[in-house]
């Protein structure tokens, strides 16, 4: 009888430690062992990496639009893990909003807990949603395993999710504080945004100007303040103001509980390269200049910067309007989720940046139980990626359901070669295996 069912042997595997050749063995899809490169490991089945190849953690995306039940034309569960499945990721954690109904209590929960049943190629958890009225909503569905909570302090784009207003967003981080949950904050200010010019048109940089910088930075002091009174512990999504950085950063040091994610689209594209009426960059808050962005690299340097996401947030190619180029009417998200880990790596490797580095940002730093990590206990979810080989993207060819994004052309460097879910490769040409999560739970 074999002791284990797999080993996998890579010449570079990277671990909490960082990168040396190991073999890997994986016992009930979990990692039984890590060993020396030529250690003797019995097992049913060995496979061994080319040279060209390292076995990395599978990603863990925690900010992810599957828009489904209610909005499928956009997103589902199968086309959106598929996606996530090609490109190195074996758990994704899907936001509230955007499917109807959206997230905010049990009864939606159970329904998204029943769309996604069977449709998962990979691992799939889900946030909890914040609007003004469900403030006794939020303790059953933290009992009910969802990984936080995400509201918004503006308009989020759709109605059935409407913002915190100042004081709603105390007495909810008050609820959360007494249960020791997660608050995740679009923060941006509506007063500061509804003070700026309007972004109609085609103009990038009109769009650009009705999105300030102000508006991230007194919605983060906002944030921490709140924090700092109540004790909850909040996160700061897709961080595209590098203004707020010594903030957060200040706030760390008080004791505040504050984390911060950035995502690989303002990470790569910059304001001065997008054309006017090229809605396919549009997203809130906004891609910002190239000096900016040099800031947001800093800030994971500093460790400022914890984690980084795709925010996948997609719809129909109508919506983004790429017939009138108008920025104030076009859907302001971006469909990524497949891209992710060869565009952070393409811009990681430029500025010195190690894989250990981005296996810290966007498979560890996401913190999911059992995910994440080459470690002995975690679940045996790998991404194969040669981190030389090169591809231009062709947005007909990736999997989720609608064909745009603004890497539609572009030349990234890392290729995923496979990827595998609980010591199985993920074949997504073949049925599902991906589980339903539970915060603190296993799947």
């Amino acid at each position: 009888m074999t002791s284990l069912d797999l080993v996998i042997r890579a010449r570079r595997v990277i671990t909490a430690a960082g990168e040396a050749p190991h073999a890997v063995g994986v016992r009930d899809g979990r990692i039984a062992a890590i060993a020396p490169y030529d250690a003797q490991l019995d097992a049913a089945r060995e496979l061994i990496l080319a040279d060209d190849e390292v076995l990395m953690p599978g990603l863990v995306d925690s900010h992810v639009h599957v828009n489904d039940p209610g909005r499928t034309d956009w997103e589902g569960f199968t086309s959106a893990t598929r996606a996530a499945a090609a490109g190195g990721v074996t758990t994704i954690i899907d936001m509230p909003l955007n499917s109807i109904p959206p997230t905010c209590d049990v009864p939606a929960l159970e329904l998204k807990r029943k769309t996604a049943a069977g449709q998962a190629y990979v691992d799939v958890g889900f946030w909890g949603g914040a609007i003004p009225g469900n403030l006794a909503q939020l303790r059953p569905l933290h009992d009910a395993g969802v990984f936080g909570f995400k509201c918004f302090l503006l308009h989020s784009g759709v109605d059935e999710f409407p913002p915190l207003a100042q004081d709603e967003l105390r007495l909810v981080m008050r609820e959360i504080t007494a249960f020791d949950g997660l608050l995740i904050v679009h923060a941006e200010d509506a007063h500061r945004i509804d003070d700026a010019p309007s972004p109609k048109g085609a103009s990038y940089q009109a769009f650009l100007l009705s999105r300030p910088r102000a508006a991230e930075t007194k919605a983060v002091a906002g944030v921490i303040e709140l924090a700092r009174r109540t004790g909850c512990r909040v996160h700061i999504l897709h961080v595209s103001c590098a203004d707020v950085l010594p903030m957060i950063a200040r706030a760390r040091q008080s004791g505040v509980r504050i984390t911060a994610e950035t995502c690989p689209h303002y990470l790569t594209f910059t304001a001065e390269e997008i054309p006017d009426g090229a809605t396919q960059y549009k997203c809130c808050p906004p891609i910002r200049e190239a000096a900016n962005r040099e800031l947001l690299w800093d800030g994971l340097r500093d460790g400022v910067i914890d984690l980084v996401v795709s925010d996948h947030s997609p719809s129909t190619i109508e919506l983004k309007r790429l017939d009138t180029g108008d920025f104030g009417e076009a859907w302001g998200g971006i469909a990524s989720l497949q891209l992710g880990l060869s565009a952070v790596w393409t811009g990681a490797r430029a500025r010195g940046f190690t894989l250990a580095d981005v296996a810290r940002w966007m498979c560890q730093a996401p913190a999911v139980p059992h995910k994440g990590r080459i470690e002995t206990g975690y679940d045996a979810d790998f991404c194969v990626f040669a981190p030389d080989a090169t591809f231009v993207v062709d947005a007909s060819t990736l999997h989720h359901k609608n064909a745009i994004t603004p890497y539609d052309g572009r030349r990234l460097d890392g290729v995923v070669r496979s990827t595998w879910l609980r010591g199985a490769l993920v074949d997504i040409d073949a049925g599902p295996r991906g589980r339903l999560l539970t915060r603190g739970g296993h799947g």
